[in-house]
């Protein structure tokens, strides 16, 4: 039995026309790392609210440990919650923030001291009990949420983008941090993000919503290398897309299938999902840029794909050349135009020469790229 499981869970905010949360089904396992990833208003902060109390669904079921939840209340649910925002008292000390959640539940004064100097020696900052929380760092403050939140044990953890106000530096530090104390404390940990790189580093599995639903739930490598549709390969990294019809003799039948696209290119990719392209024939293809090679017409290998381009862009990022690419017809004068693709180039492959304005070849195998 999961820890978590929420059935057939809705949930709609007075005044709006859709679900915020629209039928989910999901189950969370003990000791893992969940993320909640999307964009603004995909339902990850309704669901992660409405777990711990502080939204009620419309309808359907959260059970905890096979029993609801529905009719208790927030500090019953023994979940310790991390806010966007700390939510830290500002005339408290840090070791009397970390004793609140412990002194709401009557815990005995005697206990008290030692429980919440074992929560800041997790967290690293035994040194700093005394200071107020404008006289610390923005991620110290954030230890100390996080202190906050694992002091009275709880069965879970649940944190809301708690890491967005930090500087990029600082929010990857608290990234290893995190894991680190998930690593060693085995408390289920459940985690909204719309940083995808974030969602990539923490998770054992990941649950990529759009619209109050899940696209896709699986882990990080599985979301990555075998997304189920072009949301989730777009939203996940970075991504190529080209969209086409289906060659006649075509369909899904194997492993790899063939598109032709507006410009007459025949491009091969794995069948993203036979099921939906059996029955129409327009279809999206997707390539990741670190897939993409650069090659002058007919430099490629023989069985790759070839997609004829005009270089427009070279950009330097330290560890990687980006090439930005128009396809044929992508001109900019109106009408339907074809997005511009990019690669990633190791700075030890590229090729030498390649200048703006420059016809080329972007090659990938039919394995790298998937057909929607």
């Amino acid at each position: 039995m999961a820890l978590i499981e929420f059935e057939h869970v809705f949930k709609r905010y007075p005044g709006s026309s859709s679900a915020a949360v629209d039928d989910l089904n999901l189950h969370i396992q003990a000791g893992e790392f969940l993320t909640l990833l999307g964009p603004s208003g995909s339902g990850k902060t309704s669901t992660l609210m409405l777990l711990a109390g502080f939204e009620a669904p419309s309808s359907g079921t959260i059970r905890l440990d096979g029993a609801s939840i529905g009719s208790l209340p927030p500090h019953q649910r023994n979940m310790g919650v991390v806010f966007q925002s700390y939510s830290l008292f500002p005339h408290m000390t840090v070791a009397q923030n970390v004793a609140f959640p412990l002194s709401v539940r009557k815990v005995p004064a005697a206990a008290i001291a030692g429980k919440v100097a074992a929560a800041l020696d997790k967290v690293h900052l035994q040194s700093f009990a005394q200071r107020k929380p404008n006289q610390l760092s923005g991620g110290q403050q954030q230890r100390v949420a996080l202190a906050r939140a694992l002091v009275f044990e709880p069965r879970l953890v649940l944190m809301d983008e708690p890491l967005s106000a930090l500087d990029k530096k600082l929010r990857e530090e608290m990234q290893l941090e995190i894991r680190r104390l998930h690593r060693e404390l085995g408390v289920t940990m459940v985690f909204v993000t719309h940083d995808q790189s974030e969602a990539m580093t923490l998770s054992d599995r990941v649950a990529v919503f759009n619209q109050g639903r899940i696209e896709q739930l699986a882990s990080p490598q599985t979301l990555y290398d075998a997304p189920v549709n072009p949301f989730v390969a777009s939203f996940l990294g970075d991504n190529n897309m080209i969209q086409g019809s289906l060659e006649p003799d075509s369909r899904p039948a194997g492993e790899l299938i063939r598109l032709r696209t507006a410009g007459g290119q025949s491009l091969q990719g794995r069948c993203g999902d036979r099921q939906k392209l059996a029955g129409d024939s327009s279809a999206t293809l997707c390539v990741r840029p670190e897939f993409l090679q650069v090659a002058a017409q007919g430099g490629v290998p023989v069985g790759h794909n070839c997609l004829d381009v005009t270089l427009i862009d070279l950009i330097q990022q330290g560890d990687h050349w980006r090439l930005l690419a128009r396809l044929p017809g992508a001109g900019g004068h109106g009408g339907h135009e074809e997005p511009r693709w990019f690669a990633k180039i190791s700075p030890g492959v590229l090729p030498p020469g390649l200048s703006v304005g420059q016809n080329l070849c972007l090659g990938f195998r039919p394995q790298d790229a998937w057909v929607f």
